[in-house]
């Protein structure tokens, strides 16, 4: 992957709230945490592009070019890819197949000359199927078949194969078994080893330790702590969300 960075650039969520202004770079993995409805949730929409701010620019900086964003389509086609919290609301689409909930975001893809060949369709899963440990024995039954933790492989799949730099992720193990959990966490590692920028909203602080390079708390809609490497640690992320010293 080329240097491509994420620049966020006083970024108010709420009217009189203190400005964010953040750079995150090829290859890191930044996890947001905070007491819910402090912030954390708009501001991953925010960088998504399906929230505007009150103010302030989410940009792609690609190769030293500053390319700002505005909207999700936008945000798609400058390499953003989001993974949505409610898998179930906001994710699926329950009465189509495994195989078209994966390829609805990206059906150009299989149709060469204009019409679907379903054999491509099939061997693009078939590389993310291996990638993730998918298990599914009908590709055209409805996705509702398959666990909650491989209905959640497949929406990382779709979001996968849209080629991202930046992937945006909100809770992306909520609901799923400890082996669907450890089998995303190795893809995680895997994706920043090779360049791509990851951004992780969790609702669990030890999976934001374990994952995460660096770390934003927020409170009331701000940052109210930054923590990188060492510095990280349960008792100073928990004060931070109450807005106390460690």
């Amino acid at each position: 992957m080329s240097d491509i960075r994420l620049n966020i650039d006083n970024i108010a969520l709420k009217a009189g709230a203190q400005p964010i202004s953040q750079t995150i770079a090829s290859g890191e993995i930044v996890g947001l945490a905070g007491l819910d409805g402090h912030g954390q949730q708009i501001f991953l929409e925010v960088l998504a592009g399906l929230v505007a701010p009150v103010s302030g620019q989410v940009s792609v900086v690609r190769e030293g070019q500053l390319k700002p964003l505005h909207g999700f389509r936008q945000a798609v086609a400058n390499g953003i890819a989001y993974l949505p919290r409610d898998r179930r609301a906001t994710g699926i689409f329950p009465s189509m197949s495994v195989l078209d909930n994966f390829a609805i975001s990206t059906v150009w893809n299989d149709a060469p000359g204009g019409l679907i060949a379903p054999a491509k369709r099939r061997q693009r899963f078939e590389v993310y199927r291996q990638k993730l440990s998918i298990k599914v024995s009908d590709l055209d039954a409805p996705i509702t078949t398959l666990s909650g933790g491989n209905q959640q492989k497949v929406l990382l799949a779709r979001a996968l194969a849209l080629g991202p730099d930046i992937l945006l992720l909100n809770d992306p193990t909520r609901g799923v078994d400890v082996a669907t959990r450890h089998v995303l966490y190795g893809v995680f590692r895997e994706l920043a080893a090779q360049g791509m920028t990851l951004v992780i909203l969790s609702s669990e602080i030890e999976e934001i330790l374990l994952l995460c390079g660096r770390l934003l708390v927020f409170r009331e809609n701000e940052i109210s702590a930054e923590m990188a490497g060492g510095e990280m640690n349960a008792e100073g992320v928990i004060a931070a969300m109450f807005g106390k010293a460690a």
